[in-house]
């Protein structure tokens, strides 16, 4: 899904302007920085690298900040750039042919597993150490833990530096709220009730609109909801089904509810349709990406512009949790040039060139810029929001679970469980048939993962 500038401008808000002051790198910084670089300089001078990327406001800034970087190290950097959509099958195949003309990486960091699987990526932990103690300024907790854990970590293993990132969380139509005196949903039943609420309220008007398109777009909706409710398809520790357990029930009966009060086709809808019909005034609440936030407030796309508020996730009997989606940059384990490689990432994720990173467009992913007041004070709902929206995601992290499980086979999973949901979201049969006719292919999946243990 696309992220914008306008989104990037206020996606990642996180505290107060006071907390911002003294937080923010400094002129000894920059001077660290460089001292660090001319010892780089001094071991790869004349050395050249070649990066593999997407086209993303996070690769556009990288390469807007390129010359400095080849000029402090003496590095000279080579981009390519794929489509989104091909740049993994192209690593892969460049795994397995052995090429080593590839020294950096973006990463799609909700597939570290297959990655890891295939291992593709180097493991960053030394370096990353050495780093920490020759550089003490890079600071690498800066980075918000739903982005550190969710798009780097693997198995206690470091294998990527988040340069951007995403959580999800709801919209809502304030002069309707305000017209019937509601308040913003802070929990999954008033959440419930409210879309019920406003379902039909008015003609033409539907409660929510999110993503339900059957298949695995329903089953990533649905693990939006399980954490709350204590249910989850696989169990991500033990790979055990529990699919057709009581919580993960619950959290499906929930979702069929919640959808029954979206427009008439939500079963089609991805996240442009989603957000579109939201934007046009068809729904009363919103519930998705933090990088569409944009198009809420274009004037040319949205209906509703000046007319929403925003809140994180509600929570459920178990918590408040969120996903989290994004971009990394990584060490091809087959290149010859990793140390040079290395001093790149470095470069670009430092907490030093985060601000410049994000007033080239790129995706701010550190604390340190987050917590600007050019974030806070543009919209200071929508600083809270998604503040809160980043700590839920982290409290699904610290839980040892991901929004998509980290195993090669998180997709064949989504892939069953979303269509079985889906035959029940289409009335085909009910939650419960549902669940039990997803069991003996889950179980299929989970015997494999557990054999390649």
């Amino acid at each position: 899904m696309p992220i914008n500038r306008r989104s990037l401008i206020l996606a990642g808000t996180l505290l107060t302007s006071a907390a911002w002051l003294g937080v923010l790198p400094t002129r000894a910084d920059e001077a660290s920085l460089l001292k660090w670089a001319d010892g780089i300089k001094a071991q790869y001078d004349g050395a050249t690298i070649r990066v593999l990327g997407i086209s993303h406001p996070a690769s556009d800034a990288m390469k807007a900040m390129t010359p400095e970087f080849e000029s402090a190290t003496g590095i000279k950097v080579e981009w390519e750039i794929v489509g989104s959509g091909e740049i993994m099958s192209k690593q892969f195949l460049a795994q397995t042919a052995g090429e080593s003309s590839y020294d950096v990486y973006m990463v799609k960091g909700t597939a570290l597993a297959e990655y890891d699987a295939k291992s593709v990526l180097a493991d960053l932990g030394e370096r990353l150490e050495a780093t920490q103690s020759a550089l003490p300024d890079y600071d690498f907790d800066d980075i918000h833990l739903a982005y550190r854990g969710g798009l780097g970590v693997l198995n206690d293993k470091t294998i990527g530096i988040p340069v951007a990132g995403e959580t999800f969380f709801i919209s809502y139509r304030k002069d309707l709220f305000d017209k019937y005196d509601r308040k913003p949903p802070q929990t999954m039943d008033e959440l419930l009730e409210t879309a019920k609420f406003f379902h039909e309220k008015e003609p033409g008007l539907y409660g929510i609109s999110m993503r339900a398109e059957t298949g695995r777009t329903l089953a990533l909706t649905w693990d939006l909801f399980n954490p709350a409710f204590g249910g989850s398809i696989l169990d991500q520790k033990t790979w055990d089904v529990k699919i057709d357990t009581p919580a993960t029930k619950r959290s499906l009966d929930y979702l069929l509810e919640l959808l029954s009060y979206g427009p008439p086709d939500i079963e089609t809808y991805s996240w442009d349709a989603a957000v579109s019909a939201y934007a046009s005034g068809k729904t009363a609440m919103w519930f998705d990406a933090t990088s569409l936030q944009s198009w809420l407030v274009d004037p040319e796309k949205s209906k509703v512009v000046g007319k929403i508020g925003y809140v994180a996730p509600p929570s459920g009997p178990e918590g408040r949790f969120g996903p989290v989606g994004g971009w990394s940059l990584g060490l091809p384990s087959t290149s010859k040039q990793q140390d040079a490689g290395w001093a790149f990432i470095v470069w670009m994720t430092s907490k030093t060139k985060a601000m410049e990173s994000f007033e080239k467009g790129g995706v701010p992913s550190r604390l340190s810029v987050l917590q600007d007041p050019k974030f806070t004070e543009a919209d200071p709902e929508f600083a809270k929001a998604l503040k809160e929206s980043l700590d839920a995601a982290g409290n699904l992290i610290e839980t040892g679970r991901r929004w998509i499980p980290a195993t090669p086979e998180a997709t064949k999973i989504d892939k069953v469980a979303g269509y079985w949901a889906g035959q029940a979201l289409l009335e085909q049969m009910t939650a419960e048939e549902a669940l039990k006719a997803a069991v003996p292919e889950l179980q299929e999946i989970s015997d494999k993962i557990k054999a390649g243990k």
